[in-house]
């Protein structure tokens, strides 16, 4: 039940890269240093981005090249992946593997609309409906 810390995002990282995933394609550093200022009020330096851009390049989220005077960056991993593998570790971790529990203390957790309920039934139906029940061996 350990936890690959490396992976993990401080959530100045993981900023970084919802930006980076959000971006319709590779980013240049200064473009997301004026989003970062402009949607987040996050004043930071130059160097500060470049420093946690540096460590998501060390994790291996993101990759960087330079086009010109320009310096851009490019997601490695997509989003879908990364929040699998968190959604996996926490399940891990704060439910012992147990994604039911998991699921349970999430819609406990909020309040839905009449909408969003009858979406996840939707959801559940259609899981009921793709149960595959596995036939054991006879054990003789």
């Amino acid at each position: 039940m350990s936890r690959n810390h490396f992976n993990e995002l401080s959530p100045c990282e993981a900023l970084i890269m919802k930006l980076i995933w959000e971006a319709p394609q590779d980013i240049p550093v200064q473009d997301l240093i004026d989003q970062l200022r402009d949607d987040y009020k996050k004043e930071y330096a130059r160097t500060t981005v470049v420093t946690f851009v540096g460590k998501l390049k060390d994790k291996r989220f993101v990759d960087t090249y330079r086009k010109g005077k320009a310096a851009f960056i490019h997601p490695l991993r997509t989003e879908d992946e990364y929040r699998a593998q968190l959604l996996k570790e926490e399940a891990d971790f704060w439910f012992n593997g147990n994604v039911f529990d998991m699921v349970a203390a999430i819609l406990q957790s909020q309040e839905f609309t009449e909408e969003e309920v009858k979406k996840i039934k939707k959801i559940v139906t259609i899981l009921i409906s793709n149960i595959v029940i596995l036939k054991l061996p006879d054990n003789k």
